[in-house]
């Protein structure tokens, strides 16, 4: 279930507080601290090997038509990867957040546009955890809980890798004890 206006259940809302069992609201945890640099060397290497191709061309092309737009070029690439490093990742960090409770995973993602999910425990199909190099590197990791949604699984990216273990054994416990189909 995502939302993406007023909490369900607010007063002013329309809904009344008492019509779904699940509530959206804000998740409790952060992701793991080494996110950001997980963010920022992810980030870093598109505009860096674009850099290096400008690099390139300022030597090989005639000097004449091409320097003024080569610099504009560089100065966007260089913004690009100075937001996309320093600012992009400390956004993500203050606003990705996760919570398991008994009832539902609870997610809240993105810093442009912010996306707010709930995955009721008895429609969980699979809980996945992924390491890439970069996050094998840092130790961390990223749980993927699937459902019968068709908005796709549920992620929770930048935990740390025994935490996220953890949470792949609990969330496996947890949905084991309730019945149903998980459709």
């Amino acid at each position: 279930m995502t939302a993406t206006g007023p909490r369900t259940g607010d007063p002013g809302s329309g809904i009344p507080t008492d019509a779904l069992p699940l509530p959206l609201r804000p998740p409790a945890n952060r992701v793991d601290p080494r996110a950001i640099w997980w963010w920022r060397l992810s980030a870093a290497p598109v505009p860096l090997v674009l850099l290096v191709g400008q690099g390139v061309a300022w030597f090989l092309l005639p000097a004449v038509p091409w320097h003024g737009l080569l610099v504009a070029t560089v100065v966007l690439t260089v913004l690009w990867l100075l937001v996309g490093t320093l600012v992009v990742p400390g956004l993500r960090y203050r606003l990705h957040r996760w919570e398991v409770t008994e009832d539902a995973v609870y997610t809240r993602s993105g810093w442009l546009v912010r996306e707010w999910r709930i995955a009721p425990i008895p429609r969980v199909q699979t809980v996945d955890t992924e390491h890439g190099p970069l996050q094998q590197a840092l130790r961390l990791a990223t749980v993927t809980v699937t459902t019968a949604s068709a908005r796709g699984p549920v992620r929770i990216a930048g935990l740390d890798a025994d935490a996220a273990a953890e949470l792949a054994r609990r969330l496996t416990e947890t949905t084991g004890r309730h019945s149903g189909d998980a459709t």
